[in-house]
Formats: C-alpha cells, sequence, structure tokens
C-alpha cells in the first residue's frame, strides 16, 4: 500500500508503483495528527464513517491509479492529503478501497483517476482533474465553481464540485414507519420542493426547502392527498444552462432539477442549514420523517 503527500498536494501526472509489497498499515507523513490508512472495505461505495475512521470506496473498471483527495476549504487549489491507494491493496475487483482513520464527518474529498486517454474507445481518463465522488452523500462547491474548468485544459480543484463525508448515524426517525397505501385510494400530489413553497403566498417560514414542505403538511392533508411525488432532489448544477432570457438577457438557470449530479446527495439549495453543518444531513430526513409521520407517502423522481 502506497499512501503520501506529495509538497504542496499538487496532483502526480504519472501514476504510482505497483508495490504489492508494501505494509498494509502505514501512518502519513508530515502532521503531528496524521491520519493512519488500512486496506478498507469495496463495499458500501461511498463515503462511510466507522467509530473511528472512515471507508472510502469507488467503482472503476479501467483505472489504473486512483488517488483520494482531502481538502481543507472546498475552494483549496491544493488538497491538505492526497492518498495514493495501490492495487495490490485497495483494490478489489473494480472497486478501489481505503479506510483512513482519524477521519470523521464533515471531512470534504475528491479523486483524481489515472487512465487510458482514447476518447474514441469513451476513456477519457484525465489526472489533473478532481472528480467527485457519485456515491457522495452531501457535494459542496465555493463560489469558484467552474464547469468550463471541468472540462478544459490544465487543474481544476479549486473550482470542482467535491464529496462531503456525512454521519447518518445519530438521525432519530422516531420510530416512524412509512404508510402503505394501497393503490386504489392513492392519491398523488407531484410537486418541486422549491416551487411549491417559494411564493410568500405559501406563508411559510422557510420558502422553497425542504423545512417548507413540512410547514405545508396540513394543506396537503386538507386535499385528501395520500402521496407525495417530488420533482428531482438530487444535487445539480444550477448553472449548466447556457441560455438567456430573450428580453432580459439573465443567464437562465436549470430550475427543475433534471441532469443530477449524484443521486445520493439531496439538492443543498433545499436546506435551510448552511453546508458547513451539512454533515448530518437531516434537512432530507427531517422531511421525509414528518410526512411519513402524517401518514403521507413519498416517492421520488429519478431522472
Amino acid at each position: 500500500m502506497v499512501s503520501h503527500d506529495d509538497e504542496r498536494g499538487a496532483p502526480a501526472t504519472t501514476p504510482p508503483p505497483d508495490d504489492a509489497g508494501a505494509a498494509a498499515d502505514r501512518a502519513t507523513a508530515g502532521d503531528p495528527a496524521a491520519f493512519r490508512v488500512t486496506a478498507g472495505d469495496p463495499l458500501p461505495l461511498g463515503a462511510t464513517v466507522e467509530r473511528d475512521a472512515v471507508n472510502f470506496s469507488v467503482f472503476t473498471q479501467h483505472g489504473t491509479a486512483v488517488d483520494l483527495l482531502f481538502f481543507d476549504r472546498v475552494d483549496d487549489a491544493y488538497p491538505s492529503r492526497t492518498f495514493r491507494l495501490d492495487p495490490g491493496h485497495h483494490r478489489t475487483f473494480n472497486y478501489w478501497h481505503v479506510r483512513v482513520h482519524g477521519a470523521r464527518a464533515g471531512q470534504i474529498y475528491g479523486y483524481r483517476v489515472f487512465g487510458p486517454s482514447d476518447p474514441a474507445r469513451g476513456h477519457r481518463f484525465d489526472p489533473t482533474k478532481v472528480l467527485v465522488d457519485p456515491y457522495a452523500k452531501a457535494i459542496v462547491y465555493g463560489d469558484a465553481y467552474s464547469r468550463v474548468a471541468a472540462s478544459g485544459p490544465g487543474d481544476n480543484a479549486a473550482s470542482a464540485m467535491k464529496g462531503l463525508v456525512t454521519d447518518h448515524a445519530d438521525f432519530d426517525w422516531d420510530g416512524v414507519e412509512p404508510p402503505r397505501v394501497p393503490a386504489s385510494r392513492r392519491v398523488i400530489y407531484e410537486m418541486h420542493v422549491r416551487g411549491f413553497t417559494r411564493h410568500p403566498s405559501s406563508g411559510v417560514a422557510h420558502p422553497g426547502t425542504f423545512a417548507g414542505v413540512v410547514e405545508k403538511i396540513p394543506y396537503l392533508k386538507a386535499l385528501g392527498v395520500t402521496t407525495v411525488q417530488l420533482l428531482p432532489v438530487f444535487q445539480f448544477d444550477e448553472n449548466e444552462v447556457d441560455n438567456r432570457d430573450p428580453v432580459t438577457n439573465k443567464r437562465l438557470t436549470n430550475y427543475w432539477g433534471y441532469s443530477p449530479l449524484g443521486f445520493f446527495a439531496p439538492h443543498r439549495g433545499y436546506y435551510i442549514e448552511d453546508w458547513r453543518a451539512m454533515r448530518h444531513l437531516t434537512g432530507f430526513r427531517d422531511m421525509v420523517r414528518e410526512l411519513h409521520r402524517a401518514g403521507l407517502e413519498v416517492i421520488l423522481d429519478v431522472v
């Protein structure tokens, strides 16, 4: 196993040497509070908080080497830690994995993946790019975020979306179970989380958010609704649209939430918490719990 920090956390442009005979345990150097690295497990995918560690796992079939990157701030140009994964200890089939002891919820992270650059065969590996974990349970980005930098030449660490380690263990469902409404009785209300309460006439304290939906539960019950169907609630890029309003010339945004970036990360724009508090991700689960408590089913649009 190989784990290292290069001088400024700058990306390496060549993959690490195969070192299958190295020790499976090794502390990272250069920091009194160094992390300790062990092989980790291939499943579950994503970042999983454990008692004194976080297990990271990502899938790549054609990748030849993987770097796990830790960042202190979301818009840092260089990672504070780079963990290079040796395929001899950190790969199981097509899963690359590592357990980082000392890591905890709230850690910002991303990946660099080495591999062939052969667009004709669908291979576009570029280790200068920071990649977001597709199984991240929270996705964060700063004011410098740039879609252009993600697809253009050169390093994009400062402007990349990144994953945020979150901890699910302490959420209290209060014993609430999902209701089971017979299909013959089902009355479905399809809604957009933001659109449902964004107008002042909604009368909610937190318009356009998961919390705003909770505030409107009495309204839904009064309508006779049994089931809430939510348009995409997964993290998406509001600025992916290049079109402009033909009258005002104002740049349009992706309002509906289709083309999600991560199917396991609720859209941060629907939370009332600042993203730095999202390590516990209670807003979405609070909404689901309260809808279920009121006897309302929840269906998610997955597109």
